[in-house]
């Protein structure tokens, strides 16, 4: 497959979608420069030329940048610099797996889930869906497999592809049949500048749709629902989704927010052909997540739930709202606002332990409200104290952070997988 046979690439980042991306890159045909500031990662890209972007010669056709690596703001890499000073576009790997299907003729349908939250649910459950409809689908990008490490897929295939507006922002010609935008709450800010500009690099989900497209928006939030009404004025049809007031039935989809993902799932769906029938049946059997309200272990009537993904306070509130009375383990490195939206729910939290480096701040801002709190400091520390704790009365242990993990774990999966190894070690 040549479909890049003439293009020159430079790969910058070599970690989970960089590396995928030069492979395919150069099973596609492309002449690719690999580049990683750490020499470990440019040790294990082998049978590369390790050179960065601004020291290759000749012409660049486009420097593939890792999603964490910033271009614009906080503070741009130089070779992004340096490549936008100088014309060469900087890109996104789903950019490139658009055009390598487009370029191989495939007809395969893309479809997109962007939003603060429950992004990661939403693209689990639709690929869920087409696969007991039977549809050929591949699902990855920012979720699972890196986008260009993703097989060519027939005409009647489908791309689910879960977008981060880090990414978003790296697309130029990509086309989503049909897309949904679930939420916006205050998130990777530092990034875009404000709130605006993150609503910007979310909004280009919907870039380049026409008549023949489906556009998919939440409108549980103010800022959703201004981008709903910008949306009825472009020429995709537009689709508005709640989740307020409503249950899917599903256990392992609880809560409004699940109810939520799961309308935005099932149209989609319908946008794809898929039938009524097949969407009821794969909401129903859906296994859900690691990490997302899952309960990882039960003792002596205490649940133990683990929601580490809840990075920021909107993400923890859609846990808390599905117990009426918990012990809550929280910290780590706080999101623009910490906690403050997450006052309606502190009369549910029976007692809370903090962890990690903004849990005193959050331990301060519960005291203020008279909530009983203690500061733990870690996890292996907080989770015996919470475990007496709901044994004298709340019964669940919710583990939902409402900040990042990078204080004390490499990522929210890391520190998910410590709290059931816990949990279970309790339970045990």
């Amino acid at each position: 497959m040549s479909v890049f046979s003439s293009q020159r690439f430079a790969v910058l980042g070599l970690g989970r979608a960089g590396l995928p991306a030069a492979l395919r890159l150069r099973e596609f045909g492309a002449e690719v420069f690999v580049w990683d500031d750490n020499a470990a990662s440019r040790e294990a890209a082998s049978g590369f030329a390790a050179v960065k972007p601004s020291e290759v010669t000749g012409k660049l056709d486009a420097v593939v940048l890792s999603p964490g690596i910033p271009h614009i703001l906080p503070k741009p890499h130089p070779e992004a610099v340096w490549a936008l000073a100088h014309g060469v576009p900087v890109l996104t790997d789903a950019e490139l797996l658009y055009q390598a299907v487009r370029g191989l003729g495939s007809k395969a349908r893309f479809a997109g889930i962007t939003g603060t939250n429950g992004k990661s649910t939403t693209t689990a459950l639709l690929a869920h869906i087409l696969n007991v409809a039977g549809v050929p689908h591949a699902a990855g990008a920012n979720l699972g497999p890196a986008a260009l490490s993703l097989p060519i897929l027939p005409d009647d295939g489908v791309y689910v592809l879960e977008m981060s507006s880090y990414m978003l922002e790296r697309i130029v010609t990509f086309r989503f049949d049909a897309a949904v935008m679930l939420n916006l709450s205050p998130d990777h800010l530092d990034r875009h500048g404000d709130m605006a500009g993150y609503a910007a690099a979310k909004r280009e989900i919907f870039a380049r749709q026409d008549g023949s497209c489906t556009a998919v928006i939440g409108v549980d939030d103010e800022p959703s629902r201004e981008m709903a009404d910008w949306l009825q004025t472009q020429p995709a049809k537009v689709v508005r989704i709640s989740g307020l007031g409503q249950a899917t039935g599903a256990k392992a989809l609880p809560g409004e927010h699940n109810a939520q993902n799961a309308e935005a799932a099932a149209a989609l769906a319908r946008a794809l052909g898929v039938g009524e029938a097949a969407i009821a049946e794969g909401i129903a059997s859906f296994p859900g997540l690691a990490h997302r309200a899952q309960e990882v272990a039960q003792r002596e009537g205490v649940r133990f739930i683990n929601d580490s993904k809840a990075t920021n306070a909107d993400a923890a509130s859609r846990a808390m709202a599905c117990y009426d009375r918990f012990v809550w383990i929280a910290g780590g490195v706080a999101k623009a606002g910490g906690i403050d939206d997450l006052e309606p729910f502190f009369p549910r939290i029976e007692k809370a332990f903090l962890i990690g480096q903004d849990g005193r701040a959050f331990a301060a801002k519960l005291s203020q409200h008279g909530v009983a709190n203690e500061y733990a400091g870690t996890l292996e520390a907080a989770l015996p104290l919470a475990f007496e704790a709901a044994k004298a009365g709340a019964g669940v242990v919710l583990f939902s952070p409402a900040a990042a993990s990078f204080d004390q774990f490499p990522n929210f999966e890391v520190r998910g997988d410590e709290f059931a190894r816990l949990a279970k070690g309790v339970a045990a």
